[in-house]
């Protein structure tokens, strides 16, 4: 068994764990590889023990390594999400390349994206990204600021709104943890109350997931819990 597979077990049952914990069924909570820096061949390695959904957030690595595992695994279905911050002329090969963008925070990016989304393929799943800690340094759209956006984004051909994304401050205490996903929560709560039809809350990372789970997640994004830490050089 691989690293990447034994990792991925743990990170499962950590899941799996913290789903029980809050009544949920664990197969609520979908977990995103975040593949970025890594290549193509980790990605081989995960698929191979099961995993479908992968992560990235720098565009040209991430459109070399989906061509390269498309080529190598012709015949697999595998679920692309863009989850770094998109600039407005890198919005046509996300638009193209992509099944989810957790990363929105504008409406004119929305706009671009769904512009620029191929006819032929399904609408684009969109999350919009929150700045659910208001940190100066994070992006993400303000609490205040949420409604309206959601609600042009909504309107928008080819897109699909399907919830909502934070990544709050770093904190290693569960209580405060679990405060930061249940503010996230309340606003999504808040959208479906005025009639969106979102389903996803995408929130939680490998120091955090578990928080995450007990709050309500349906998307965790994990990566070096994964595939090990990264190199940035």
């Amino acid at each position: 068994m691989s690293t990447i597979e034994q990792n991925l077990q743990a990170v499962r049952g950590s899941i799996a764990q913290a789903a029980d914990e809050a009544q949920r069924p664990a197969q609520d909570v979908t977990l995103l590889a975040v593949s970025k820096t890594f290549g193509a061949d980790a990605v081989l390695q995960a698929v191979q023990a099961g995993q479908t959904a992968f992560g990235e957030n720098y565009l040209q690595e991430a459109l070399d390594k989906i061509a390269a595992v498309k080529a190598s695994l012709p015949q697999t279905v595998l679920t692309w999400h863009f989850i770094g911050p998109i600039q407005s002329n890198k919005t046509r090969p996300i638009a193209e390349h992509f099944d989810w963008v957790h990363t929105v925070e504008r409406e004119k990016i929305a706009v671009r994206l769904s512009e620029q989304r191929p006819d032929g393929l399904p609408d684009l799943n969109i999350c919009l990204q929150v700045n659910i800690s208001g940190e100066a340094s994070k992006s993400g759209v303000t609490p205040a600021e949420l409604p309206a956006l959601a609600r042009a984004v909504a309107q928008l051909p080819k897109l699909r709104l399907r919830g909502l994304m934070a990544i709050p401050e770093p904190e290693t205490d569960l209580t405060r943890q679990r405060a930061a996903f249940a503010r996230l929560r309340a606003l999504y709560e808040q959208l479906r109350a005025e009639g969106l039809a979102l389903d996803t809350l995408s929130m939680g990372m490998s120091a955090d997931l578990s928080a995450a789970v007990l709050e309500g997640a349906t998307i965790v994004r994990v990566g070096s819990a994964i595939f090990g830490s990264r190199n940035y050089s």
